[in-house]
């Protein structure tokens, strides 16, 4: 069995951070009805390229093992149908605008009243309540806006954001860890709650150590490229043939590298580098010493040095790198599906091992209103008279 099998999410989210929650409770065992407008259905099902046989893959990275439902949300009908489906559902999740679902009577406060013991998500750009509760909230901006950027990037060069809308992401993850905290609450009260996420505040939190050094000194951050502010070595050098990565975290681990690594034991007595907080203060001095070392051998050939001495480094792979390591091919970290409408395909899988209740097998992200009748029957009781009815008014699709 999966950890969350039985559970019944309505997930009328789009995009990604919702879809990214929702996906992940999929993951576990949770039966999620994803609900669509049939005028296209979610937005990344357009966001092509890349695209594989016409359909988006960024649609296909947040959408596994979900069923589809195409539900005209201006419909009355389709209102209801969806306010029917909630009274049957533990959680739901929605990312709108404020106030739109509301206005269709989808709202906290309608659900929770059919439905009590509902779990209702709500993910903004910036919260439900506050100052820009009415704007619309998109990853770059908030990454701007939340001090990420800042500190990402070369040390005179631009701000930089992350390859991946990590805001997004992170939302989508304290939107499940908030779920499933408000489940384990409903068991003691009896009751739902709602939950109030924010792409913003999520991003803020990224922030860590960083913040909390401003926090406390109320010393500005900087950025150090692919340094780090409090550790060194702990950055990108380059070899004879290309750059690695080196981790050196703590004093032992220098000591190994100069005295098994490159054979220079001498730095590790040095005074400017014998100590983590001596070599971040004197990382000027010893940088280009290390640096004139790595430049003497190949990026393999030091990988290789690095791992009898126990010492943290790595290669810096391509994402066809990644995917051809033998550890992440290992850890099952993506699978191949077969599908009647894509043959066999690689799509990414979930990172959580739970060994008890693991994971289930991911089934291919749904087509626009696949499971339209499937669900209308099995989750409420319509005939295939009723279901066929409502797709000719337009209340489904």
């Amino acid at each position: 069995m999966q950890a969350l099998e039985g559970l019944k999410v309505l997930d009328l989210s789009r995009v990604l951070a919702g879809p990214w929650c929702t996906q992940t409770l999929a993951d576990l065992g949770a039966d999620v009805w994803k609900v669509e407008s049939p005028q296209g259905g979610d937005d990344t099902r357009t966001w092509m390229p890349p695209e594989v046989n016409g359909e988006s893959t960024y649609f296909l990275c947040c959408n596994r093992s979900k069923r589809s439902i195409a539900v005209n949300f201006r419909d009355p009908e389709g209102q209801q149908l969806i306010r029917d489906m909630a009274a049957k559902a533990d959680v739901v999740v929605e990312n709108f605008r404020k106030g739109a679902l509301e206005r269709f009577g989808l709202g906290y406060e309608d659900l929770s009243a059919i439905n009590p013991r509902l779990v209702y998500c709500s993910i903004s750009g910036y919260g439900r309540a506050g100052i820009r509760s009415e704007e619309a909230g998109y990853d770059f901006a908030i990454q701007a806006e939340s001090g990420l950027m800042s500190i990402t990037g070369e040390v005179d060069g631009e701000p930089m954001k992350l390859g991946v809308a990590i805001s997004d992401i992170v939302a989508g993850m304290n939107a499940v860890q908030a779920i499933l905290a408000a489940l384990l609450a409903r068991e003691k009260t009896g009751k739902g709650q709602l939950i109030d996420i924010a792409l913003l505040d999520g991003s803020v939190s990224l922030l860590a150590n960083v913040a909390t050094g401003y926090l406390a000194t109320g010393n500005a951050p900087r950025r150090y490229g692919n340094a780090h502010g409090s550790i060194s070595p702990y950055q990108v050098f380059s070899s004879s043939d290309g750059s690695f990565a080196v981790a050196v975290g703590n004093d032992s681990q220098f000591r190994a590298m100069c005295s098994q690594v490159i054979g220079k034991p001498e730095l590790a007595d040095d005074p400017r580098f014998s100590t983590s907080r001596a070599r971040a203060t004197h990382r000027e001095d010893l940088v280009p010493l290390l640096d004139a070392v790595f430049r003497t051998r190949t990026k393999a050939d030091w990988i290789e040095a690095f791992k009898r001495a126990g010492v943290p480094a790595g290669l810096i792979r391509t994402v066809p790198e990644v995917f051809s390591a033998p550890e992440v091919a290992e850890r099952n970290l993506f699978v191949e599906i077969e599908d009647d409408r894509m043959g066999s395909l690689r799509l990414p899988a979930s990172p959580l091992a739970l060994r008890g209740t693991p994971p289930r097998p991911p089934s291919m992200p749904p087509r626009l209103g696949e499971h339209t009748d499937e669900l209308l029957e099995e989750v409420l009781g319509l005939d295939g008279e009723r279901c066929a009815a409502l797709r000719r008014k337009g209340s489904v699709a």
